[in-house]
């Protein structure tokens, strides 16, 4: 069955960090989340003031952020001596589990700095595991293409013309999906989603239309256009061609209480992540 649009959420623009400029979709409001994903940030400028400050050090716990990077360079550095450089298609995923203070600062003073954050909820029985962390140079990344089309497989598994491909990032309680996906002017892609995770598509370069069973609904730019159920997406690019990003992940159904970096179950869970980061034991 075709997946047809459910609700389009618009990214507004704002600031994070020391006052990097952003559009963000998901997580606009603690309400506008898509479980598992708790947040989702375009960002995107040539104007070294919207970035140059970046994310000095700050904390998390109890879920995950992925960086992609569509063009520019970011340096990672964490407390646990991580260091990692972020360039021209290559991702971050961070899993803050129970504790991280890690920093993100560009490493240019000029140019096209363009990507997406995303922030992936963990359910209770994991917000305390150790943190962890990895780079995904963009040569790890596989692409499957057909004509007209290609698509970059971050995380999770896709059937993409008769064969399946399988993603730098694989397994997880969320069964996460991240998908780049390029269209040429009037191409078309068939993706298999499972019925059982929830999935969205963001479409953040030129047209394009989903298809369901009885018509074609186009999609928002700059938005987070949540689809309804169903076990395949449909997509075909405008007249200019589209770049747009396919998101899905199993829900995990749990309470969520967040206070800025901080994802619990509970207020009183929320507590001591404040308490363990005053007195210094956040990442013990």
């Amino acid at each position: 069955m075709l997946r047809s649009l459910k609700q389009t959420i618009p990214a507004l623009a704002t600031s994070d960090g020391a006052g990097v400029r952003i559009k963000r979709s998901l997580g606009q409001r603690q309400s506008v989340r898509m479980d598992p994903f708790l947040m989702l940030d375009e960002f995107g400028s040539d104007q070294p003031q919207d970035y140059i400050a970046g994310f000095p050090a700050h904390p998390h716990r109890g879920f995950e952020t992925v960086t992609y990077m569509i063009e520019g360079h970011m340096l990672h550095e964490d407390h646990l001596g991580n260091r990692g450089n972020l360039r021209n298609g290559g991702v971050q995923w961070m899993t803050a589990g129970r504790g991280i203070v890690h920093s993100e600062m560009p490493q240019q003073e000029s140019g096209v700095m363009r990507g997406f954050q995303l922030w992936l909820n963990l359910p209770a029985a994991e917000k305390m595991k150790p943190a962890g962390y990895r780079d995904i140079q963009p040569e790890e990344i596989p692409i499957a293409r057909q004509p007209g089309v290609s698509v970059r497989v971050i995380a999770g598994e896709l059937e993409i013309g008769g064969g399946a491909v399988t993603g730098a990032v694989t397994g997880g309680s969320t069964e996460p999906v991240y998908a780049d996906v390029h269209l040429e002017p009037g191409a078309r892609v068939s993706l298999p989603v499972p019925q059982a995770l929830n999935a969205l598509v963001y479409l953040y370069e030129g047209v394009a239309s989903l298809v369901s069973e009885d018509r074609n609904q186009t999609l928002a730019p700059s938005s987070a256009n949540i689809l309804d159920h169903g076990d395949e997406v449909l997509i075909e690019g405008g007249k200019a061609g589209a770049k747009l990003l396919l998101i899905a992940g199993r829900p995990i159904g749990e309470p969520v209480v967040q206070y800025g970096p901080f994802v619990m179950n509970t207020t009183a869970e929320i507590e001591q992540a404040l308490a363990d980061y005053r007195d210094g034991t956040l990442t013990a």
